[in-house]
Formats: C-alpha cells, sequence, structure tokens
C-alpha cells in the first residue's frame, strides 16, 4: 500500500514547471547559509521571514535540485536530519500556509513545490 506521507525519493519531480528551469534557479551559486534569495522571495508575496519558514523552502529547494519529491513527512525527515528541531505540525502547517499565499503547490502525488509564480520571482532575483 502506497503511503503518499513518505518522502517522494528516487520518483520524478512534478510536471508542473520543467526541471531544467527549476535546477537553473535552486543550484544558483550563493554563499554557504544564505538565505537572502529566500528571504526576497518571502517578501515579494508579503509574508514575513521565519526560521521554520526559511528552512522549509531551502529543503523543498534542494530536493527539487536533487529533482526528488517530498511530501510533509519528507521535509519534516530531512529538517531532523539537519539537526533542525522543527515540529512535524509546525512543518504542516507553513506548508500548508505557504500553499494558500501562492508559493507552494501541492502536487496530485502529495508533494510540494514551489509554485510557477515563485520560480519566476525567484529568477528574477538571480
Amino acid at each position: 500500500m502506497h503511503n503518499a506521507q513518505l518522502p517522494m525519493e528516487g520518483k520524478p519531480g512534478p510536471t508542473g514547471v520543467p526541471m531544467t528551469t527549476a535546477q537553473r534557479v535552486f543550484t544558483r551559486p550563493t554563499e554557504r547559509g544564505s538565505n537572502e534569495h529566500i528571504k526576497r522571495l518571502l517578501k515579494s508575496f508579503g509574508l514575513r521571514t521565519s526560521l521554520v519558514r526559511l528552512k522549509v523552502i531551502d529543503t523543498l529547494l534542494t530536493a527539487a535540485a536533487e529533482n526528488r519529491g517530498l511530501g510533509v513527512r519528507g521535509v519534516h525527515s530531512q529538517l531532523v536530519g539537519l539537526d533542525i528541531p522543527l515540529s512535524f505540525l509546525s512543518v504542516r502547517e507553513v506548508l500548508k500556509r505557504l500553499c494558500s499565499e501562492g508559493v507552494l503547490t501541492l502536487n496530485p502525488d502529495k508533494s510540494y513545490s514551489l509554485h510557477a509564480r515563485a520560480l519566476a520571482v525567484l529568477e528574477t532575483l538571480e
């Protein structure tokens, strides 16, 4: 039985945005630990910056660059693996809020990805 909440590792990325576009945006060189592009993305959507939002978006960007999709459990597992102590509920609520604001998209396979509009914003920040 397939559990839609498990990480989507090894599965193809979402079909809504071409991966070449996403990979170009996600793999652009930045200072290690710099989240300036994510801060500016959030600001462009009228959202405040928070540690949880920064970490969740950074995790999704990393997964997309590796052509992997992640659901709620996958994002949470990645963060726990990096010793970032965020609760599962916090991660889930941030993902839901970012979807409702149009930053993220919930794909049919229950994985999350950046919305095409958010990708366009990141491309302009290059």
